[in-house]
This record gives structure tokens, C-alpha cells and sequence, in this order.
């Protein structure tokens, strides 16, 4: 048994003086308490749920869509030890035969193999992210243009039984033909993300009334939000149950346009992704993103036309850039941990910081830089 103490993020979305207590791998208490129960250090001490991320390629040399049990390890002990407990690891637009063998493997991946020590890796990989290839030629991004497929629920089905469930989002560009009709008779199936498309206001509006009720990366892979055309960021805003994905890695997004937007969607429905891919954890140099070649310099991955290729950076570096960029920390924390966790249906095992919780819990110093990361009741990183 351990009891921790400091500023603790409540279920109230704030921080504020408490102690856990944890034995094995749960949390099994929660108490707040006075600001002078606290020692100096205590007082400076931030204790929070672990990150949750539900949307990036890759890190540490590899790729999810390398499709083996070795790199959904390299890339669970990574995520883990640098913040991120629990992760949906998105795949890239890709043939029906690849994306069935990655889905295949990490369904059994996730019942056979363990990392850090002897951490099961269905405790860190909990869903996979279906990035493509149901989307627009015209905002492919990244996105290899040779396996873009039109809207197809059958085949999405059959990815989900090669996934054994596992699919927790699947983006469509709503625009395509058939893409209304697959968000229509699946939305009780699946979670639709609105992503890589040049949809306009109407078609935008009528994908999330249909079931879309998310939107990837936010801003990019889409067209923008102007004062006569609002397209899918006007739509998405106006909707109250529609989240945001941001990437906010200082190069994808200005700081502006950051705080600008969690006052336009409001904090409750921001999601902070990496969008990360296998180059994030490593030096600069030459990498690959669904089997293009991506150039990696600092944070910046660029395809050799210049596309940006995702990101270099995880997500609890984007969390800190975030709050350096002027988003309040509880609300940074909060789209890094409980939102991320609610959008895939995640809430009722992650993302708070609750007694008989999987004690999942990240020890940060006063500017916030990671102390030591719990993940099922064991120590790390530290």
C-alpha cells in the first residue's frame, strides 16, 4: 500500500490538496484535504490521472502499422513511461488485406504479451483508431492515395471481427459517395470521426446529426473556417455533443488558434492527440508513415512534397506545450485524460483519478515536468 500526496486533479476538473491511496493495482482511496495538511514540496506537487491517447501512428522506431507484437510493445513501453497509460493507436489508409493483419495481431497481441516488467499490454492498448481509408482524394494528407476506398460498412465489419472489437473510431470524409449512408446504418456499430475531407457546412452538419459526432485533427486535412463558409469546423462547433481533436505539437496548429479554439468548443469537448509517428523518441533523419518516406527535423515530419506527416512529439510533451501556449492547466489535463477517454467509450476505466480505479497516475512538479509515472499500481518511470 502507497498513499501520495499534493495538488490532485479532482473529477471536478481542478486541482486541489488531497491524497491517494493505492494498493496493487488500484486506487483505493481519495481524500481531500486542507492546504496546510500539505508540505512545501506536497503543495508543489501535481498528481494526475494518466493520458490517454486516442489517435497516433507510432513512436520509438516503430510504426502500429508495422502489424507485429514487437512493435506494439516498443510502442506501448514508450507511450507508458513518457505519460500515455492507455492508447488507441491509429492505422493509416492501407489495403483491406494489410489493415486485416493489423488488426488481426493486436486483437492477439493484446491477450499474450506484457511490457515494462510484467504489464499486460491490454491494460496500456485498449482500441484501435481507424485512420482511412474511407476519405477525400482531395485532403488526403499523409494518407497514401493508392488505397483510398469508398464508404463500405461490410468491410468495416470485417476489420472489427479481425479486431475482436477493438475498433473504437473510424473516420469517413461525409462527402463521399456512400459515406451518408455507412455513418446512417452504422452509428450504432461504430464511432464516425469526420477527417481528411472537403465537406462544406451542410454536409458537415448532416454527418454529425447522422452519427459523426467527432472531428480528427481539428483544422488540418480539411478546408477552413471562414465567415461565409464555416465547412466542418462551423459545423462541429455549433453541434454541443461534437469533440475536437487538436494537435498541439507547436507546429501544427498557432497558439492563437489553440486558445482560441477551447473557447470556441469549450474545454469539455477538447481532445489533445499526438498524432504521433515512429520517429517521435528519436534523432532526426529519414522515417516512414504508411509506407511513405517522411523527413524528420526537430518536431517537424514532412512528407517530400511538404506535407506535414504527423507529428514528432507525444502527448504529454503536446499537453505541456498547450499550457505554454495559455490553456488553463485543468483544462489541458482534462483534454489529455477524461475527454479522450469519454470519446471512445473509455471513461469507466481511465481518465480520473477514482477509488477502484486501475491506479493509472502521473507525479508532475510545479512547471509540470513528469516526476514518476504509476501505471496499475507500478512505478515506471522515475
Amino acid at each position: 500500500m502507497r498513499t501520495i500526496r499534493g495538488m490532485v486533479y479532482t473529477e471536478r476538473f481542478s486541482f486541489a490538496p488531497g491524497e491517494i491511496t493505492i494498493a496493487d493495482d488500484t486506487i483505493k482511496k481519495v481524500e481531500l484535504l486542507e492546504r496546510e495538511a500539505l508540505a512545501e514540496k506536497e503543495a508543489q506537487t501535481y498528481i494526475l490521472p494518466g493520458l490517454v491517447d486516442t489517435h497516433f501512428h507510432g513512436c520509438a522506431g516503430y510504426d502500429f502499422c508495422d502489424g507485429t507484437a514487437q512493435a506494439m510493445d516498443a510502442i506501448a513501453a514508450y507511450e507508458v513511461t513518457h505519460g500515455t497509460t492507455t492508447i488507441c493507436p491509429a492505422t493509416m489508409t492501407l489495403s483491406e488485406e494489410t489493415l486485416m493483419q493489423i488488426c488481426t495481431a493486436c486483437a492477439e497481441a493484446v491477450e499474450t504479451e506484457t511490457v515494462c516488467g510484467d504489464i499486460p499490454l491490454k491494460e496500456i492498448l485498449r482500441g484501435i483508431y481507424l485512420e482511412g481509408p474511407f476519405i477525400s482524394m482531395e485532403k488526403k494528407g499523409a494518407q497514401n492515395p493508392a488505397y483510398i476506398h469508398e464508404p463500405d460498412l461490410a468491410m468495416l465489419r470485417r476489420l472489427q471481427e479481425a479486431a475482436r472489437g477493438m475498433i473504437r473510431m473510424a473516420v469517413v470524409a461525409p462527402e463521399v459517395p456512400g459515406a451518408m449512408e455507412l455513418i446512417r446504418e452504422g452509428q450504432g456499430e461504430f464511432r464516425f470521426s469526420i477527417a481528411h475531407t472537403g465537406a462544406d457546412y451542410e454536409t458537415a452538419k448532416e454527418a454529425i446529426e447522422a452519427g459523426a459526432a467527432h472531428v480528427t485533427h481539428l483544422y488540418n486535412a480539411m478546408p477552413p473556417f471562414t465567415h461565409r463558409k464555416p465547412g466542418v469546423i462551423g459545423a462541429a462547433a455549433e453541434n454541443g455533443r461534437t469533440e475536437a481533436e487538436l494537435i498541439c505539437d507547436g507546429i501544427h496548429i498557432h497558439p492563437c488558434v489553440v486558445k482560441s479554439t477551447f473557447r470556441l468548443f469549450g474545454a469539455e469537448r477538447m481532445v489533445l492527440i499526438s498524432d504521433s509517428m515512429m520517429a517521435t523518441g528519436m534523432e532526426d533523419g529519414e522515417y516512414a508513415l504508411g509506407g511513405q518516406p517522411v523527413t524528420v527535423k526537430g518536431n517537424l515530419a514532412l512528407l517530400a512534397d511538404g506535407t506535414i506527416a504527423g507529428s514528432a512529439t507525444n502527448l504529454y510533451d503536446c499537453m505541456r506545450t498547450a499550457i505554454g501556449m495559455g490553456v488553463p492547466k485543468e483544462e489541458a489535463v482534462r483534454a489529455a485524460t477524461a475527454n479522450p477517454a469519454k470519446a471512445v467509450g473509455l471513461e469507466g476505466e481511465c481518465g480520473f483519478l477514482l477509488p477502484g480505479r486501475r491506479a493509472d497516475i502521473l507525479i508532475a512538479d510545479k512547471e509540470f515536468v513528469l516526476q514518476e509515472v504509476i501505471k496499475s499500481g507500478r512505478t515506471v518511470k522515475e
